[in-house]
């Protein structure tokens, strides 16, 4: 039997075929009047009129001192961003930026503000500030935000609550996370008041996270301490215990204003008292109290009169230069301790034996003091080995 092939068959129409035709030619007669329009092309993911990212330009340490010295504010925010870098590289540049600056700093007011979280510290400063300001002073704050101990982040938020002051062009707000660092002070605070000083700066204030028996970090690096307190809140006793007040050179009362205004008068009463119960500070100086509003601007000039009179009265007997002598003295010390721990951590026969030598602690198989003095004892040999 022959099987015809589909090449070889040829086609034959049925009434299916036909009705199906025709049906399809009735329709296109019908529709034959409307007009289709090609389709819109896929947009492309990239914009094609992207222009390429301008890379930031690197500059030498040359290059960054002079900037700061002329006053360039970019320049200077860049330096400050390598000071608080923790890159080897970053802290090679930064070194020599300070170095190379250092001869052009030393001739500002450097102010510490602290207070409990609350009083007001942000809000004082931007009144502060602009009072400041309208003298034809120029103003760097140095903002130190508390990190998280768990995710290490900042949010780094009292640039928000300076919108007078942010807004000045005298003004450099630089707002920094804490790190775990002592006293919620960032550790490279110093090195940024280096470079502020030599960029013309002439007052610095450095606002803390908040009070604590560890806020000495901040009272090292400043020529006069502010405390700011509130009244009402049970703060009294707070002051009265030895630690913050002892170092404070002046005590303000904040929210003086309305309603509050006779309980921040008592507050300041008490205040007064209990210095009394200290003993003389080294410089001499007698603290003050004062209360004020910084919300209404209230007793500001009073309390920039009260700085003005303890930088000339530290000045005539000397105690300035000599509080500025024993702060670097501090500072070489704690910089030598931070280069020590970095150097040790950062040792390959330390790095390589620390995770071994902390299990076997959590394993009660050593003491915590034991492992502590393996590991300084396999360091010190390990340096040895080098010479």
């Amino acid at each position: 039997m022959k099987v015809k092939t589909a090449s070889s068959s040829t086609f034959q129409p049925s009434p299916f075929n036909f009705q199906l035709n025709y049906g399809t030619s009735r329709k296109d007669d019908l529709y034959k009047g409307l007009k289709v329009n090609k389709g819109v092309a896929d947009v492309p993911t990239v914009n094609p009129y992207l222009k390429k990212r301008i890379q930031r330009k690197e500059y030498t340490p040359a290059e960054f001192v002079e900037g700061i010295l002329k006053g360039n504010i970019t320049i200077l925010s860049q330096a400050v961003t390598l000071v608080e870098s923790s890159k080897y590289e970053h802290q090679q540049v930064a070194q020599e930026i300070i170095e190379k600056c250092l001869p052009h700093a030393g001739k500002s007011v450097r102010i510490g503000i602290t207070g409990v979280p609350g009083a007001g510290k942000s809000t004082s400063i931007d009144a502060f500030g602009m009072h400041l300001i309208g003298q034809g002073r120029k103003l760097a704050v140095l903002a130190i935000d508390p990190s998280s101990e768990r995710s290490k982040g900042s949010i780094l938020g009292d640039k928000t609550r300076m919108e007078a002051l942010s807004r000045e062009k005298n003004a450099f707000i630089r707002p920094s996370p804490s790190a775990g660092s002592l006293g919620g002070v960032a550790r490279k605070t110093r090195e940024t008041i280096v470079l502020c000083e030599a960029a013309g700066f002439d007052t610095v204030f450095v606002e803390t996270v908040g009070v604590g028996q560890s806020e000495t970090a901040v009272h090292s690096m400043v020529d006069f301490f502010l405390l700011i307190q509130l009244a009402g809140t049970g703060d009294e006793l707070q002051g009265i215990k030895r630690g913050i007040m002892e170092m404070a050179d002046g005590i303000i009362i904040n929210k003086a204003d309305g309603d509050n205004l006779e309980k921040a008068k008592l507050a300041a009463a008490q205040f007064r008292n209990a210095l009394h119960l200290f003993p003389a500070p080294e410089s001499s100086w007698s603290p003050k109290v004062l209360t004020y509003s910084g919300y209404y601007n209230l007793g500001i000039k009073e309390i920039w009169d009260m700085v003005g009179e303890y930088m000339e009265f530290t000045q005539k007997n000397g105690y300035f230069n000599y509080k500025r002598n024993e702060q670097a003295k501090y500072w070489m010390y704690e910089s030598i301790n931070d280069t020590l721990r970095e150097t040790f951590y950062h040792n390959p026969a330390v790095e390589k034996m620390l995770n071994f030598t902390e299990q076997q602690v959590l394993n009660n198989e050593i003491s915590s003091f034991v492992a502590a003095k393996r590991m300084m004892d396999l360091f010190l040999e390990n340096l040895s080995a080098k010479k």
